[in-house]
């Protein structure tokens, strides 16, 4: 069974959308599919029809993140904005393949369309799901015979984040029984994988320091995964609480006219101990 992380059930009402609504729906992303097309045409924009699907990688990632931002900061109207950016971006991979004679965005849409129906045939089917994990190990279980041949590991992008990436990959071999039984098997795998990247410090054996510390983090992803924590989401929000800390520090010395490279560590040290005071009461601007 995977230990990927799933929300709880949501028992609120959902409204299905009207049909006057799902006409504006498919109106709204035609006219975004026409605009694209006309930028990339014989009058468009420069930029646009200089670009392909190499040159636009880095702004499909940059977009991606800019939604995750978008939700930490819980602002409807910027979650809007760049979830069109990333829409965008969709678009705009699917005109270039459009012209090529490949497909086009139609082609994506129904695709994924028929993939949410293929895929949750105790929705659109006879079978039954009792809860989020029997849902998507469904999921996974008809995806499995789709790709039959294919790696288990096939379907985890390499270009992701790194963390993210161990955990996708930790979670794909633990759903064939490539798993700890418990928690305490990866915890003791953990201890294990710290005590020997001590050695390689001590030993001060550099090529050994970095793949005893890769195996360390693999193993924390292993600890995440078992009880049920996103390691990536789990070590942003400790960068934004470090990040938080610092900031006051930085407040705090530049108001008693110090800088920092000129406090001891234990000036700056309880100077963040005050950030945590301030933050466990709610007082820590950001």
């Amino acid at each position: 069974m995977s230990s990927r992380p799933t929300p709880k059930a949501d028992d609120r009402t959902v409204t299905q959308p009207t049909e006057a609504e799902r006409q504006s729906f498919g109106a709204a992303f035609e006219r975004l599919v026409g605009l694209m097309a006309r930028l990339r045409g014989e009058a468009g924009c420069p930029w646009d029809r200089a670009q392909d699907l190499r040159s636009l990688r880095p702004y499909l990632l940059e977009e991606a993140y800019e939604v995750l931002d978008a939700i930490e900061r819980g602002v409807d109207a910027e979650h809007q904005e760049e979830l069109g950016d990333l829409l965008l971006q969709v678009v705009f991979q699917a005109e270039l393949q459009r012209e090529a004679g490949r497909f086009d965005a139609a082609d994506v849409a129904h695709g994924i369309a028929d993939k949410l129906v293929r895929r949750h045939p105790h929705v659109f089917g006879v079978a039954s799901a009792a809860n989020p994990n029997e849902a998507y190990l469904r999921w996974e279980e008809i995806k499995a015979k789709e790709k039959v041949g294919r790696s288990v590991l096939g379907g985890v992008p390499k270009e992701l984040p790194a963390l993210l990436r161990a955990q996708r990959v930790r979670d794909k071999a633990s759903q064939v029984g490539f798993d700890w039984h418990d928690v305490d098997g990866a915890l003791a795998k953990l201890e294990e994988e710290v005590r020997e990247l001590k050695e390689a410090v001590l030993a001060k054996d550099r090529v050994a320091i970095e793949k005893e510390l890769g195996d360390a983090l693999f193993s924390l992803v292993n600890v995440a995964s078992f009880t049920q924590v996103d390691a990536e989401s789990s070590l942003r929000e400790t960068i934004e609480r470090f990040s938080r800390r610092f900031r006051h520090i930085e407040r705090t010395m530049s108001e008693r006219g110090r800088a920092l490279k000129s406090c001891s560590l234990e000036e700056l040290d309880l100077v963040w101990q005050e950030a945590k005071r301030l933050e466990a009461a709610g007082q820590l601007s950001s």
